[in-house]
């Protein structure tokens, strides 16, 4: 199964991600990709984290999920969009801080344009080093659920596929909850800052692929956006045995790998580690 990840370098001007976003889902397709991952943030990077209560959607409308849902149908592919802000209930709004809330949302669209999953990122990213500050709690509220879906390849195979963002990365239990659950793939939509990822980005990746014995595709958000704020980059695709098969340092881009099912299978056979579970 041939699979694209996709970089961005998203701004303050939603329109202009969308247009990008537009020209990369077609290069995905153009080269033959039956899946592309969008970045974390994909639709916009603000100046001000509550830019993102300002172009927030009800779930199952809007222009961002109108686009995706267009995109998705017109290009044949299978899109995972992560993320965009969906609203988030009133009771939600008042967890941390004072203030409305909204979920940061993973939503998955098959080639007919029909949206058949939604995965609401389940760990806030909060971080101080004094110089850079991140808190996505005043304005996101955490999912609760963990999400698969199931993707009948071309190739033959129906791959389940497990949903996560970014930091979840941090969280090795989400992914065996996955591993166990069937997952043969995990994706990881993402917008690591530069200071974070150049230590642990790729370490994650590949020790997330090891420990599952499954492949991870990891979009990217990679170089300064016009907030200032500058992000890792390095959208990657790695193997089950933990080798990157395809990388893009910075810039925006399309990473594309085929997925084989045969060596993942052959990986899983000759190192049975998921069968040696005590817990």
């Amino acid at each position: 199964m041939k699979v694209a990840a996709i970089q961005m370098v998203s701004g303050a001007d939603l329109s202009a991600n969308l247009a990008e976003a537009k020209a990369l889902l077609q290069t995905a397709a153009q080269a033959g990709a039956e899946l592309a991952v969008l970045p974390e943030y994909f639709c916009l990077m603000g100046q001000r984290d509550a830019d993102k209560l300002a172009i927030q959607e009800p779930f199952g409308s809007g222009p961002i999920q109108q686009f995706l849902s267009d995109n998705a149908r017109a290009l044949g592919l299978w899109l995972v969009a992560g993320t965009l802000p969906i609203s988030a209930p009133p009771d939600l709004h008042a967890s941390v801080e004072p203030g409305p809330r909204v979920f940061n949302s993973a939503l998955v669209y098959d080639p007919s344009g029909h949206c058949l999953a939604r995965y609401d990122k389940m760990h806030l990213f909060r971080f101080d080093n004094g110089v850079e500050r991140y808190d996505e709690s005043l304005v996101l509220a955490a999912g609760r659920q963990p999400v698969t879906f199931d993707l009948a390849s071309a190739d033959g195979h129906t791959w389940r596929i497990g949903l996560s963002v970014c930091y979840d990365l941090r969280f090795p239990e989400l992914y065996r909850h996955y591993a166990q659950a069937g997952a043969h793939l995990m994706l990881v939509p993402s917008a690591f800052t530069y200071t974070t990822g150049q230590d642990h980005w790729e370490l994650l990746l590949r020790a997330r692929a090891i420990e599952n014995l499954s492949f991870v595709v990891a979009a990217a958000q990679g170089g300064l956006h016009d907030n200032l704020r500058r992000t890792w980059g390095h959208a990657m695709l790695v193997d089950p045995w933990g080798k990157v098969l395809a990388e893009q340092a910075q810039g925006p881009g399309v990473v594309t790998t085929e997925l084989s099912w045969d060596l993942m299978q052959q990986c899983r056979s000759r190192l049975p580690a998921l069968e040696h579970r005590l817990l």
